[in-house]
């Protein structure tokens, strides 16, 4: 394990926010969570990270953050359609996936280049192009916080929504995940129902491969997201909202070019549209501002501070429900 005090969080979360925590600890195997269990580290003030892609501190953390760091992939079982992958909560998202297209296993293809580690990705239930990761999930494992026992919950006792889970609800802050374990398609299978992947793939000839297809999403990403290495951010800052069939044919009449999907509760719009349609892409406040090519990101060009991010992103809320009448919420975790 690695343990350091005082030390700047500046480099351990994607927004790049400069604040401090009292207390880092990097956990490299199943003995650094043993550790934490017989040193009481559970019952004082912790945080638990995977990369610090999907949160915003706004504050020095006056506690003990704990990154994850155990590494470990491999395929255990079979049958006839699908292989299982465990994977250990330290592993880079991305390098999950290419370890997919490299066995040639077909699922999650379309989540390539999410920032994150695999034990964050059922926490927020991350998704993009038309795929969530609950779609390849088959259980998760980890350790009970308050006592150190182990669970075991199966994708439905996960209770997976739009960018939730029970680990967002029921099980906040009183689990430590340590092991995902994925259930992957043998056979090829391709998901293309985003309209902007579809479109980029009709321009290659069939069979498709694994890695065209995530080559394709890569290149549709970073044409519209920032490089987190260069710019701060956590992706996706809001929620697409869901609104009523009801409301979404009032907004419609006013606003032809709604972009808008359906939802099991109603309809579900673009809230980087609803965003863009009330020009904050022309505003910038010091360091913070949307992404001029994707409204639904809010990026720190350099300095900015976590309070200034609550500011600017507050601002937008209340613009969007002003204009719209619709409410969105950050998809980002405020700390």
């Amino acid at each position: 394990m690695q343990k350091f005090n005082n030390i700047s969080l500046k480099k351990y979360n994607t927004f790049s926010i400069d604040c401090k925590c009292k207390q880092l600890l990097i956990v490299e195997n199943d003995a650094d969570i043993d550790w934490m269990f017989s040193n009481g580290i559970f019952k004082q003030k912790h945080l638990i990270i995977g990369e610090g892609s999907n949160m915003l501190f706004t504050q020095d953390y006056d506690g003990t953050v704990i990154r994850m760091g155990t590494k470990g992939m491999h395929i255990f079982n079979e049958d006839a359609d699908y292989k299982y992958v465990k994977a250990a909560a330290g592993e880079n998202w991305s390098d999950f996936v290419r370890f997919c297209i490299q066995n040639e296993l077909y699922g999650a293809e379309n989540l390539i280049a999410i920032p994150g580690l695999v034990g964050s990705s059922p926490v927020q239930n991350i998704g993009a192009y038309g795929c969530e990761v609950k779609d390849i999930i088959y259980n998760v494992e980890g350790r009970n916080i308050h006592d150190g026992s182990n669970f075991l919950l199966s994708n439905e006792a996960c209770k997976f929504a739009y960018r939730d889970s029970i680990f967002k609800n029921e099980l906040k802050e009183k689990c430590l995940i340590t092991n995902v374990t994925f259930r992957l398609k043998k056979n090829a299978s391709f998901n293309l129902s985003y309209k902007q992947l579809a479109e980029e793939m009709s321009h290659y000839s069939q069979p498709y491969s694994l890695q065209l297809v995530a080559d394709t999403v890569e290149k549709i990403r970073q044409n519209k997201l920032p490089d987190i290495t260069q710019i701060g951010c956590a992706g996706s800052f809001f929620k697409n909202p869901v609104v009523s069939q009801e409301k979404f044919e009032a907004l419609h009449q006013k606003y032809e070019n709604l972009v808008h999907y359906p939802a099991p509760t109603g309809v579900k719009l673009a809230a980087g549209q609803l965003i863009e349609l009330c020009g904050w892409k022309e505003i910038r406040r010091g360091d913070v501002s949307v992404y001029p090519k994707q409204a639904l990101v809010i990026v720190n060009w350099g300095n900015a501070t976590g309070k200034e991010v609550v500011d600017y992103y507050c601002n937008i809320i209340h613009s969007v429900e002003d204009k719209f009448g619709v409410k969105i919420e950050p998809e980002v975790r405020i700390i």
